[in-house]
């Protein structure tokens, strides 16, 4: 059976990938980039629901079989608040907006994989396209479950663009790969006063610097090493003017674990460190914790299929593995509390752009990879409805449980 796209696919993909980038829209704001999906899946003559959790859309062929398996495939659709700077001929013709992270590509990638899986005549179940808003921010795959994309659905599969590995090269495996993304809100209220009389003032700016320094031995000093873990403070603001001692500074940050225990330990120091805070210099500080996406941990059987769907798409010297968890985060981890499935990594590394990276304004990947991202999604979609049992009992063609 051939799935390889065609140069005919291949182009449209590219046409599709080059129009969502120059419209670039936020989170449950893509209106213009899901009108785009349902004119191609018209063309495919795929049927859909769309405004599915805000703006997402959900396809699907074979529906009608009620009796047989189901696997979803997912792609994401927003973009990010960045002002572009690539020079691409086909760049950002919104102020502001870019996609830097892939996501153009991701919805290319996976309408070439609806239009790979359309011409087989008589799929063994169900496919689900899930065409989903808002995974920078928003959490845009819980409202997708709520809207019940995942109804009927046995497993899930996607792909996400990376730079880091070549194109013809696709990372998968079993286990965690995306780490826990939570933020943090510290609040340190002083006493303001004239900058020129500073014993009169608590210096709520000067608490947070050395609260700033204090942090970074958080994770340097308290945290196994063989738990990668990192804490960032990304904002900090306070003062009004440079011969004001201000009266109150806000610290914003985030914290990236791959352990539970890691995690719980590092929030708890934190929550030390800032009362300490009040009793060393007689501020008054509180922090506040905003629970981020849980991390992508992938099912083992499902991650066999993809690494075997990779190597019939990219050959075997094509399948890699992470040499380590990343401490991104992916809220397709939100689909993984609720059916099995597998996230792997798609190589689409540009040579002459090796320090832009992902949220960079001169974030660009190869094109090559749109083919193969293709392929493999209609792969990994096909194979897994035939192994579908193999999946739901975390067996393989081993026979050995994964469990």
């Amino acid at each position: 059976m051939n799935l390889t796209p065609d140069d005919t696919l291949i182009a449209w993909m590219r046409n599709i990938r080059r129009e969502i980038h120059q419209y670039p829209e936020l989170a449950f704001e893509e209106k213009r980039t899901a009108g785009l999906i349902c004119d191609k899946l018209d063309e495919l003559g795929i049927a859909y629901r769309k405004d599915v959790g805000g703006t997402g859309v959900v396809a699907r062929i074979n529906a009608e079989s009620q009796d047989k398996p189901c696997i979803a495939l997912r792609a994401d659709m927003d973009a990010l608040p960045i002002e572009e700077k690539t020079g691409l001929p086909f760049s950002s013709k919104i102020p502001d907006l870019m996609h830097a992270c892939g996501h153009d590509g991701h919805v290319s990638m996976l309408l070439g994989a609806a239009a790979l899986l359309k011409r087989i005549p008589e799929l063994p179940g169900c496919i689900v396209f899930l065409f989903q808003p808002a995974e920078e921010s928003g959490g845009g795959a819980e409202k997708m479950i709520e809207s019940g994309a995942l109804d009927g659905v046995d497993a899930i599969f996607a792909g996400h663009i990376d730079r880091h590995y070549n194109v013809r090269e696709i990372a998968a495996q079993p286990g965690l790969i995306c780490a826990f993304t939570d933020e943090f809100h510290i609040t340190i209220r002083g006493k303001g006063g004239h900058a020129a009389k500073p014993h009169e003032t608590i210096d709520c700016i000067v608490v947070a610097s050395l609260l700033v320094m204090s942090i970074q031995t958080l994770v340097s000093r308290e945290i196994n090493p063989a738990f990668p873990s990192v804490v960032t403070v990304g904002q900090i603001t306070g003062g009004s003017a440079a011969n004001v001692i201000a009266d109150q500074a806000v610290l914003k940050g985030t914290i990236r674990t791959t352990h539970p225990g890691t995690r719980e330990k590092i929030i708890l120091g934190l929550e030390r460190m800032v009362m300490a805070m009040e009793e060393l210099y007689n501020a008054k500080a509180s922090i506040e914790f905003i629970p981020g996406y849980p991390p992508i941990i992938n099912n083992a059987a499902a991650a066999d299929i993809a690494r075997i769907a990779a190597k019939e798409t990219v050959g075997p010297d094509g399948v890699k593995t992470q040499p380590y968890p990343s401490l991104g985060g992916e809220d397709f981890s939100f689909y993984l509390h609720k059916v099995p499935g597998c996230m792997v990594r798609l190589g689409a590394k540009k040579g002459e752009l090796v320090s832009a990276a992902a949220h960079s304004p001169r974030f660009d990947f190869n094109e090559g990879v749109l083919p193969i991202g293709a392929e493999f999604l209609a792969r990994t979609g096909l194979m897994a409805l035939k192994n579908i049992d193999k999946i739901l009992h975390q067996k393989f063609d081993d026979g050995t449980s994964h469990i």
